[in-house]
């Protein structure tokens, strides 16, 4: 029984999940650009997709973040790290789950993440303003990007998420669970973190596989 559950431990960390992007299995990438070169020693992203992660209006999913305006740089900056996390990081494993769209085979689900993290996003994005409470689905793509849909109210983040918690689990529907654990605890994901300490991430992988 434990060799076969260290098989299904394994197949858990240091994987790619399969979606639009990704690279089939994770690896150095000398050239990651920006806010994604946390990820450069082992990194399921391209220097490519990494790149176009700090676009505003980036052709990995034709999103356009100042869909009610311009969206504040300092509150950005989370949506870009965020990204990042998401097409870079190998330590996701335990949270991939079957998708069933044309763009991807697999997403995550309730990846925990640290709270600060979660307070800091909401921080900074609280006067950022949006039309919609799940950025996966329900926009106008008529235009080939993503508008608010008729009849939307464009409002600021902090009456459209009330609290942190309500930003990081609902903004990309369910993919990130907002926690009490704290950052360094390795018991949740940091989107935020000094490489040159080494990714924390590992470990949290490692405890959840």
């Amino acid at each position: 029984a434990t060799a076969a559950a260290r098989v299904t431990q394994n197949s858990l960390l240091n994987v790619c999940m399969d979606a639009k992007h990704h690279k089939t299995e994770p690896g150095p990438e000398g050239q990651l650009y920006g806010q994604c070169v946390l990820w450069k020693d082992n990194s399921c992203c391209t220097a490519n997709t990494s790149m176009e992660a700090h676009q505003d209006q980036s052709y990995l999913y034709n999103f356009n973040w100042d869909h009610c305006g311009a969206m504040p740089e300092k509150c950005k900056r989370h949506f870009i790290q965020d990204t990042c996390l998401y097409e870079c990081s190998p330590n996701l494993g335990p949270w991939i789950d079957q998708a069933d769209t044309s763009w991807r085979k697999e997403r995550i689900r309730d990846v925990p993440l640290c709270q600060e993290d979660c307070e800091q996003w909401w921080e900074d994005c609280q006067d950022a303003v949006t039309c919609k409470v799940n950025w996966h689905k329900g926009w106008n793509w008529t235009t080939g990007t993503n508008q608010c849909p008729k009849g939307a109210m464009c409002q600021k983040f902090k009456f459209v998420f009330p609290t942190a918690a309500a930003l990081c689990e609902q903004i990309w529907s369910g993919s990130y669970r907002y926690t009490s654990h704290h950052r360094g605890s390795s018991r949740c994901i940091q989107m935020w973190f000094d490489p040159a300490q080494g990714n924390p991430n590992v470990a949290v992988a490692q405890y959840y596989a």
